[in-house]
């Protein structure tokens, strides 16, 4: 079989760990896809393997995406599979469960976090590396999504990797005594002192790797659903309200 992969699955899978093993409790379909999965990816770390909505196949949460395998193992596809009749992306909403899963699992103490003043009617959470343009562009706005209701929850995405400048710079505004001070002076283009301590950049870089993160900013909303990239704040809210009401033209 020669399958070529797209390139963002290949290389949010290269962030993954070890292949998935058949499970104990696997039909022969999700046998089959796992191996189908494992042949041609085989440092992939498999979410998930169940019947998918469409009759024939299953589907597979690898890497931040979502793979149908059909049944016996022949076919493999990439891409949103809509349910016409009730007009929803069920490829999308299938994974936003397994996102929200994983981002709620990062406890506050491990984001930086810039709220409104009040109760925020929404929250967002931003994969962010501190050297990319629109990522400065969002947190030199960061006033106006506060304004709007919309909490911001940072967690690091240094995209040149571990060991790189950017994740250097990372760590040392964790590292800083007012960690949301240097984080917007780092922001604002400044050097922050180089400062080492506990952090968890690694492990946010990896998590970015698992939900699919392939740019930055990365954002997402509280139900899991993928954001996109940099939205001014008044687009921000109309997604966001969208994303509440999603339709099949919204997707």
């Amino acid at each position: 079989m020669n399958v070529r992969l797209s390139a963002a699955l290949v290389a949010s899978i290269a962030v993954a760990c070890a292949a998935g093993a058949a499970q104990a409790n696997d039909t022969p379909a999700q046998s089959a896809a796992r191996k189908v999965l494992a042949d041609l990816a085989p440092q992939a770390r498999i979410d998930a393997v169940e019947t998918a909505p469409m009759p024939g196949f299953q589907q597979v949460i690898v890497g931040g995406q979502l793979i149908y395998v059909s049944d016996d193992g022949k076919y493999v596809m990439q891409g949103k599979l809509f349910d016409t009749g009730a007009r929803r992306d069920l490829t999308g909403a299938r994974l936003a469960v397994d996102v929200k899963k994983k981002l709620d699992a990062v406890s506050q103490a491990k984001r930086i976090v810039f709220a409104p003043a009040g109760k925020p009617q929404y929250k967002i959470t931003v994969f962010t590396d501190l050297d990319c343009g629109y990522c400065r562009k969002l947190h030199s706005q960061i006033a106006a999504y506060n304004q709007r209701g919309i909490e911001v929850d940072y967690l690091f995405f240094p995209r040149a990797g571990i060991g790189s400048a950017s994740y250097d710079k990372a760590v040392s505004v964790w590292c800083a005594k007012d960690r949301k001070a240097a984080f917007t002076a780092a922001k604002a283009g400044q050097t922050p002192p180089a400062l080492k301590c506990d952090n968890p950049v690694a492990d946010e870089f990896a998590l970015g790797g698992q939900v699919g993160v392939d740019g930055t900013p990365a954002i997402y909303s509280a139900d899991g659903h993928k954001v996109g990239g940099y939205l001014d704040p008044d687009q921000m809210v109309a997604k966001l309200k969208s994303l509440a009401t999603p339709t099949l033209a919204e997707r």
